[in-house]
């Protein structure tokens, strides 16, 4: 069977910055891969490469077999840790943009029956993420829970293969979190997805994923910090974690944090970039592996 996404010897630099190097993954359909790591270690950089808005320096990323398009595209959703949605638009207008755009991509407005298909596909999409009470509010009358229901609204109504999902719940207060996981994970069983979701709660990364990758640098030279990337340390599915494994790569990720605070540099200007406008759009059996890996 063909893995959803395939990643083949995948590095990304920037001039002599080494952000990522030597990444292999398979991932199959339905597998919700959280992703955790010191800050600035290429997580955030990861996401852009999946959603196309990065291009690799090295190697490749295959989506159903497919070299993966190199800009977002309607099959890949995304919601940011910070609310991606159009702050002039009603949430029903939010919703439907996407879905007008695809089927009038020029003027970005359907007409007639067209128009009122796209406005019930929104409004069900709304319905399904909580929100069939909010179809006119505007997100400054939204809270920040409401708010990422909207984004998460924004991506699904476009039926991804991939949802991406940047540190989604880490500007909410707990008890909304907590509100968040049991809607996202419904979500994800409802609209089969694969999922890369990237937090720094290691337990919310066991609580709602089926598989756990650990990104951490493979090598250090302190006269050279900029020399070698970050790859993944650990691969671990799930079910098998044990307090022990939690524990230790929670020492692993607070050691690269003290080791090399300046690494987070090359991320963070990654981040200033202009980010994409909201997207209107392997088998883990193998089980944990750490170690260094060298080209």
């Amino acid at each position: 069977m063909t893995a959803r996404i395939e990643i083949r010897n995948l590095w990304k630099e920037y001039g002599e910055q080494v952000v990522l190097e030597h990444i292999n993954l398979s991932v199959a359909a339905g597998d919700f891969c959280t992703i955790v790591g010191a800050s600035g270690c290429g997580k955030t950089t990861f996401l852009r490469l999946l959603l196309g808005e990065e291009s690799p320096s090295r190697g490749e990323i295959l989506l159903d077999g497919e070299p993966l398009t190199a800009e977002p595209g309607p099959d890949r959703g995304i919601v940011f840790q910070r609310y991606s949605v159009f702050p002039h638009l009603s949430a029903l207008r939010n919703v439907m943009l996407g879905l007008e755009l695809r089927g009038a991509p020029l003027s970005g407005r359907l007409f007639g029956a067209k128009r009122r298909r796209a406005r019930d596909e929104a409004a069900a999409m709304l319905e399904a993420v909580g929100l069939g009470h909010a179809l006119e509010k505007y997100p400054d009358a939204l809270s920040g829970g409401m708010q990422q229901r909207l984004a998460l609204a924004q991506s699904l109504v476009m039926h991804p293969r991939i949802l991406l999902l940047d540190e989604p719940f880490g500007a909410l207060d707990p008890g909304i979190r907590a509100d968040m996981h049991q809607l996202v994970g419904r979500l994800w069983r409802e609209n089969d997805l694969t999922v890369f979701m990237i937090t720094h709660d290691l337990k919310e990364g066991f609580h709602l994923g089926t598989r756990l990758l650990v990104f951490d640098k493979l090598r250090h030279d302190p006269d050279a910090p900029r020399a070698y990337g970050a790859g993944v340390t650990y691969d671990l599915p799930v079910a098998r974690a044990d307090q022990r494994t939690l524990e230790r790569i929670e020492a692993d990720v607070s050691r690269s944090e003290a080791l090399a605070p300046q690494s987070a540099e090359a991320e963070q200007a990654s981040e200033t970039r202009p980010a994409a406008q909201p997207t209107a759009g392997a088998d883990a059996g193998a089980g944990a592996r750490k170690g260094a890996t060298t080209p």
